[in-house]
């Protein structure tokens, strides 16, 4: 294998990486400012509060994007194979 292949490869795997965590990690992210800006307005110090909003809201997250998150995956594993495919010389 070149090593250009294999930079390839380690470079769309971490495309891919980003791709699939970055917006259920930006939902957490959001609703996590918005639980926090509530606690601090409200004076509400509850430490496990911030948790429930985060986790419904990650997995909706999931829930809606999964497709898109899945697809994603599906390509990456179909160019790992093409590449597996290339590297055997078959």
């Amino acid at each position: 294998m070149q090593i250009e292949t294999a930079l390839y490869i380690g470079q769309q795997a971490i495309y891919t990486v980003l791709w699939v965590i970055a917006f259920p990690l930006l939902i957490g992210l959001i609703t996590g400012l918005v639980v926090s800006i509530f606690q601090a307005t409200t004076q509400i110090q509850e430490q496990t509060l911030a948790f429930i909003p985060k986790i419904v809201a990650i997995m909706a997250a999931i829930a809606l994007l999964g497709r898109f998150m899945l697809s994603r995956l599906i390509e990456f594993t179909l160019l790992m194979f093409d590449f597996a495919r290339t590297v055997s010389g078959s």
